[in-house]
């Protein structure tokens, strides 16, 4: 089973980033308005992100990075932690559902926006898991390639 597998409710966020980048570009919107990190989201990218090679829109400066956050109930308390893409496909067959959220960040500017959002998991319990059984996989709905060639 891979991430490619079991990847649900993909969001792509790749709309709204272009109506915000043709907002600042048509002159409806500032540079002050779309580069507005909060500072624990920079830090996080300093020391927790995953570059790119895709430069920053705004500032065509340096390269974004992304930071992946992982969410759900089921993490208890480890909901809201940063993780690393290579450990997203060791986690979905530990825990039964979480969402992914990458954000990508200049840390020379401050452009940042959600990238996409997923649900990962193996789609039984945390029980189940434990004990090395699993429920059927989840048909997949969207491609995940990125996430397993990181």
């Amino acid at each position: 089973m891979s991430a490619v597998e079991t990847t649900r409710s993909l969001i792509d966020y790749s709309l709204a980033r272009r109506a915000i980048l043709a907002a600042l570009f048509g002159g409806r919107a500032t540079a002050t308005d779309v580069c507005d990190a909060h500072p624990y989201l920079l830090r996080a990218a300093k020391f927790h992100g995953e570059p790119t090679t895709e430069q920053c829109p705004v500032c065509r400066k340096e390269p974004l990075t992304h930071v992946t956050y992982t969410y759900g109930d089921a993490l208890g308390q480890y909901s809201g932690r940063i993780k690393a893409t290579r450990e997203l496909a060791q986690m979905e067959h530990e825990v039964s559902e979480f969402t992914v959220y990458v954000v990508e960040v200049c840390q020379n500017c401050g452009w940042n926006h959600l990238r996409e959002s997923y649900v990962l998991g193996h789609g039984g319990s945390d029980r189940q898991a434990r004990t090395g059984t699993h429920a059927p996989p989840r048909r997949a709905t969207h491609s995940r390639e990125r996430a397993l060639s990181e």
